[in-house]
């Protein structure tokens, strides 16, 4: 059988090109996680892994959506491979059912991990001289120093719900409660 994963990182992205593609491809099931590539606890890719059998291959679009670092991504093939089962990257047309699959997996997954830490370590030293140029990245500050103590005497003093307090000053709540 072959089974899908697809993965976006946030709610606001789709999931439907990937469904496409992989049915496309084959998959009799797509298994599905709205959910960051770094978290280990992906209800979806768990649920896979616990219904994958020999003789199944594990299809995704490319392989960043199984993983995202290249330990994670090697251990998931191995555990997928002790299974008896295959992997399936249609974006980097790797397979891994076959040893020369394998050998063009490894090489790729390796590229992409030295692409990665490469970009980290270019926007680490970019954000550096920014710093040093007096320019401090981030968010602007929600509230301005008045309105933050406003808000505390507001919360505080007054003892007014944080709800309407928020919807006075248009943030959320969370913000009110972390006004110190």
């Amino acid at each position: 059988m072959i089974l899908g994963y697809a993965r976006v990182s946030t709610r606001d992205q789709n999931l439907d090109g990937q469904r496409d593609i992989l049915a496309s491809a084959g998959a009799e099931r797509v298994f599905a996680d709205t959910i960051t590539g770094t978290a280990r606890n992906r209800p979806e890719l768990d649920r896979l892994l616990t219904e994958l059998r020999a003789g199944d291959v594990v299809v995704v679009t490319k392989y960043d959506r199984l993983a995202r670092s290249l330990k994670d991504l090697l251990e998931l093939v191995d555990l997928i491979q002790e299974r008896g089962a295959g992997f399936r990257s249609l974006g980097e047309d790797i397979d891994t059912t076959s040893p020369a699959g394998r050998l063009v997996f490894h090489v790729f997954a390796s590229i992409a991990q030295f692409e990665r830490e490469r970009i980290v370590e270019r926007t680490r030293e970019g954000l550096e001289a920014a710093r040093k140029r007096g320019r401090v990245g981030g968010r602007p500050p929600a509230l301005s120093p008045a309105q933050k103590i406003e808000v505390k005497r507001m919360r505080d003093v007054e003892h007014r719900p944080l709800s309407e307090i928020a919807s006075l000053f248009k943030v959320s709540e969370k913000t009110i409660r972390r006004v110190a």
